[in-house]
């Protein structure tokens, strides 16, 4: 009987251990990826270094859009919800909206007013149009209320 429940207790722990081990595993992998978005970061700016003037101000704009998308997309990968879905497109979203608000920096006057409309306008767009993922959990929650 003793004998039995050693190997009980053994199997047991075992099971436990590798998933403790398993979820640490998880998390170095996460904290590896997270760095290497954080380096690709770097780069991307210190790619920006020689430029001057807008030029250097819209690619510095478009390495942080980058980070900020992979740093979405590597929590939506532990997020399989709709809202993690949502929270990568808002960040692609934002992400050009940003650029191409940079972009207009370029421009002077009704030109330069018309082309900040226009990324807005897009920017709202992509939002709307990625906003129905984000609340599909939300339906049948609308349906149980009434």
């Amino acid at each position: 009987m003793n004998l039995k429940l050693c190997g009980l207790a053994a199997a047991v722990a075992l099971a436990f251990a590798g998933t403790a081990q398993a979820a640490d595993s998880a998390r170095d992998m996460h904290k590896a990826e997270k760095e290497r978005i954080e380096a690709t970061y770097k780069a991307d700016k210190a790619k920006c270094d020689p430029m001057k003037g807008n030029a250097k101000d819209v690619c510095m704009k478009e390495a942080k859009g980058r980070e900020k998308v992979a740093k979405a997309e590597l929590d939506a990968r532990d997020d399989k919800s709709g809202n993690a879905q949502y929270k990568v497109a808002k960040a692609k979203a934002e992400a050009d909206y940003d650029v191409a608000k940079e972009r207009c920096d370029d421009q002077k006057g009704k030109e330069k007013s018309a082309c900040e409309n226009e990324a807005k306008a897009k920017r709202d767009q992509a939002l709307a149009a990625a906003k129905p993922s984000s609340s599909t959990g939300s339906s049948s929650g609308m349906a149980k209320r009434r």
